[in-house]
């Protein structure tokens, strides 16, 4: 039997690191399913049903694979790219002003022709409000930095606050992607102190004037 596709199994570098400082990895391509949102993850309605959402659909995706291709996966770790319009108020988390994509990844055999009849399946057993807008992605971000942070999420900001302050202006660097991270601990079950969270930001050298 053909083993199940685990992106934290193909890719360990990318979703099974063991670096907790800063250290460059390349990352491929990747499809995932995504939903666009703004506002406090702690406070917004909106956040809840995205993640809802993305997961109804994400094994809806799963069975009728198996069942219809006879290809299994593993669903893969909740992601998000966060973003806000100024730096500062992200460093400072100020999440009100934030913006946000969630992420969950999918193997590339999965079509998006799959994944609306996946959301059509899903719609029919759960009226979430989100699943209608869950869409088909692909995200490239190639050398990207990288660490695995352990603690509370709001415990971030010295690692951030690294990593533009002293990583890349000491390795002559430059981000070019939104910050990305994921969740490879269940917060419903997990104490802040033992998240386990990785975060990426995608890079590029900085040309020297």
């Amino acid at each position: 039997m053909t083993a199940k596709y685990d992106v934290k199994r193909e890719l360990r570098k990318c979703y099974a690191p063991k670096n907790t400082d800063w250290e460059l990895v390349d990352v491929p391509e990747l499809r995932f399913l995504a939903i666009d949102g703004h506002g406090d993850p702690n406070t917004s309605a909106a956040y809840r049903h995205t993640v809802e959402a993305l997961y109804a659909v994400a094994y809806t995706v799963k069975f009728a694979s198996e069942g219809d291709l006879g290809k299994d996966f593993v669903v893969g770790p909740l992601e998000g790219l966060w973003w806000a319009d100024d730096l500062d108020d992200f460093l400072a988390r100020l999440k009100d002003n934030w913006q946000w994509r969630l992420l969950i990844n999918v193997p590339d055999w999965i079509t998006g022709d799959m994944i609306e009849d996946a959301k059509h399946t899903a719609l029919t057993k759960k009226s979430l409000p989100a699943i209608p807008d869950v869409r088909s992605t692909t995200l490239h971000e190639g050398t990207s930095a990288q660490v695995l942070h352990i603690g509370s999420y709001d415990d971030e900001t010295p690692t951030l606050t690294r990593l533009h302050q002293e990583y890349l202006p000491a390795n002559n660097l430059r981000e070019t992607g939104l910050h990305h991270e994921i969740y490879l601990s269940d917060p419903r079950r997990t104490g802040p102190a033992k998240l386990r969270t990785i975060l990426r930001q995608p890079v590029e050298a900085h040309a020297v004037e």
